[in-house]
């Protein structure tokens, strides 16, 4: 049995808001039409069916653009519940074509979503699943913003339609997508919040929808290994490992996590995932940080670790923050590591470097919106006092 990790907290009002409908699997949203008496339970099935697609095919915000059910129905609708977008607080277009969204979804709630042009088949969305992170990997800028909360499903979906919205890849194309990928690898650690992210899986793969495959949505995890079997049997999703070095003392320091699951556990744990084929391989993600993990050693030391595995490696140029310790490896020295992974037999794609114009590294949005609001609240402090 999986086990989510519950940090929300309390809206400061009594009063609930709305529930979003976006965010409901379709079992979730059949109930919730009977719970408000929208339809009876023999009508739900169909009921949820038409309101579903408007919502995730068309991708309404509005219920009385519905046009197949009933204006009474729709009134009732728009009373209960909502469809409404979070806002965006901020929206940045790289000079190379990647977009980035700085998204609040409630107050004091805000994350990042990247939409990466040219990856996969035609163009992938990287999420986030928490707001801030617990596991304090020292490469990483999120690692340094606090856990605030998980995302809830709705949250997570949203930025998939912040993004679509964006696009104007709405109703969903049967072929030339632009976003045809999505992976957990924005804010957070997928796998302490699997229940929410499990969901909006389910409602982002479902065909009468947004209809991606569970083949082109992947989970990154550092490693919560009692986790990775219900991700598995729970999402059939592809499976990420931010692994990024090859010993534990090394691990330890850049993904504390380590020292809970070492490196031990955690290969019989990505042996033993659900699906796991050439055809479904793992994907180890490898940042390429200047003289810690970058030698030909280091390379040889990869390929012994992952013997056997299905896999790909994927070489990831250090994306540098303001206040970071770390350095980018040289490009020669990364492409001679991906040169020893490659005779081996193992892919080993160099990512581009994206948007970096653009404070791409995960975290560097949401750290600069919180900059200028606490110098916003300094200033009206200031006018205050000298008021």
């Amino acid at each position: 049995m999986s086990h989510t990790l519950d940090l929300s907290r309390a809206a400061p009002s009594a009063e609930k808001p709305p529930v979003n409908l976006s965010g409901l699997t379709r079992a979730g949203l059949r109930e919730a039409l009977i719970a408000a008496e929208i339809c009876p339970p023999e009508k739900a099935k169909m009921r949820a069916s038409q309101v579903w697609r408007w919502i995730h095919h068309y991708g309404v915000t509005d219920f009385g653009l519905m046009s197949d059910i009933g204006k009474d129905v729709r009134a009732k609708l728009a009373e209960t519940f909502t469809l409404a977008r979070p806002e965006i607080v901020e929206r940045q277009i790289s000079k190379d074509g990647t977009r980035k969204y700085l998204i609040r979804t409630a107050p004091g709630i805000e994350v990042e979503a990247v939409y990466i042009p040219d990856v996969g088949r035609a163009g992938a969305l990287c999420v986030s699943s928490q707001v801030g992170c617990t596991l304090n990997c020292t490469f990483c800028h999120t690692g340094t913003q606090k856990l605030v909360r998980n995302l809830t499903a709705a949250e997570i979906v949203a930025q998939v339609q912040v993004a679509r919205d964006d696009l104007e890849e709405w109703p969903s194309p049967k072929e030339d997508r632009r976003l045809s990928n999505i992976v957990f690898m924005g804010m957070g650690e997928p796998l302490y919040n699997l229940d929410n992210v499990a969901d909006a899986i389910d409602i982002i793969s479902d065909n009468e929808g947004i209809a991606l495959s569970r083949r082109r949505i992947t989970v990154s995890t550092s490693g919560v290994v009692p986790q990775l079997q219900a991700l598995g049997e729970r999402t059939a999703a592809m499976l990420a490992i931010s692994l990024h070095a090859t010993n534990d003392p090394l691990r330890d320091v850049l993904v504390p996590l380590n020292k809970k699951y070492d490196l031990e556990a955690l290969m019989a744990g990505i042996r033993a995932y659900p699906g796991l084929s050439n055809a479904r391989r793992v994907t180890f993600e490898y940042v390429m940080l200047k003289g810690v993990n970058d030698s030909p050693a280091e390379a040889r030391a990869l390929l012994k670790l992952i013997e056997g595995i299905p896999a790909k490696v994927n070489l990831i140029p250090f994306n540098p923050w303001p206040g970071t310790d770390y350095q980018c490896s040289d490009w020669k020295t990364i492409e001679v590591f991906a040169a020893i992974l490659n005779k081996a037999g193992y892919a080993s794609p160099i990512r581009t470097p994206r948007g970096r114009d653009i404070l791409a590294a995960c975290g560097q949005l949401k750290s600069e919106s919180e900059k200028v609001r606490a110098s916003a609240v300094r200033k009206a402090e200031q006018a205050v006092e000298a008021a």
